[in-house]
């Protein structure tokens, strides 16, 4: 793709690149779900939802969707992406528009909100081209990523993201402890069939630490591991999916 084409910005609190598509519309979805889920911003929904000591609340579409997904993620990971952060998502029930959960039992969508943001901006592209969010990335169409440590990739379809502690620190959550993770990993990258499934898989694989590799090849999805010390792991469904790429190339 033609790199002069390509459009960037800020939004969501990290680097933008559009390209194949309008930038405006891009940014108004991606402003869309920063406005109903960021914690830093007290009149989003999900702050006013934290606040609330009601134990049933009326919400929005949008955030029943990305809760709803957020509870479907956190069940394919074991709890290892989980909104309520503290292994209670048992309590949390969504029925539609009403949500249900115990006063005071605060949640976070961050594990979901960027990657379904990202698929829903990637929907307005008009042709072939990408969005690219913090470096989690969705394609339509063939787009060459540089990777962490070195190397480069060819994403022919879906989505791409990396998740470790090289741009934001330690930001992700052990739900075993409470606190950040101490991960062997520096950085997980991961692919999937769309932003949103590449990015809880690369959460998964970082926060699961030495058992990561196994646990993507378990479930047929690619992942690379960026260790503390540099070194490079890939487990054998990245090493598969990058050799059937470049048969193809």
């Amino acid at each position: 793709m033609n790199t002069e084409s390509v459009q960037t910005f800020r939004a969501m609190g990290c680097d933008v690149a559009v390209a194949g598509g309008d930038q405006a519309a891009v940014a108004a979805v991606l402003e869309e779900w920063e406005a109903a889920f960021s914690l830093f911003r007290p009149e989003s929904e999900l702050s006013r939802v934290n606040r609330s000591r009601a134990r049933v609340l009326v919400v929005s579409p949008l955030f029943a969707h990305a809760l709803s997904v957020a509870l479907e993620m956190a069940a394919a990971t074991e709890g290892l992406v989980d909104p309520t952060l503290c292994g209670r998502r048992a309590e949390v029930v969504l029925s539609e528009s009403l949500l249900s959960r115990p006063p005071g039992l605060a949640l976070d969508l961050n594990g979901v909100v960027k990657a379904l943001a990202v698929d829903a901006a990637t929907a307005t592209l008009d042709g072939p081209g990408f969005v690219s969010v913090g470096g989690d990335l969705a394609v339509r169409g063939p787009v060459d990523v540089a990777l962490p440590a070195a190397g480069t990739i060819r994403v022919v379809a879906g989505g791409l993201a990396t998740s470790g502690t090289a741009s934001r620190g330690a930001h992700l959550v052990d739900p075993a402890t409470g606190r950040a993770s101490d991960s062997c990993w520096e950085q997980v990258t991961a692919s999937g069939a769309a932003c949103l499934d590449a990015d809880v898989a690369a959460k998964a694989g970082f926060l699961l630490g030495e058992c990561g590799p196994g646990w993507l090849d378990e479930r047929g999805i690619p992942g690379r591991f960026v260790g503390l010390g540099g070194e490079i792991v890939e487990n054998e469904a990245w090493t598969g999916a990058t050799q059937a790429v470049s048969a193809c190339t």
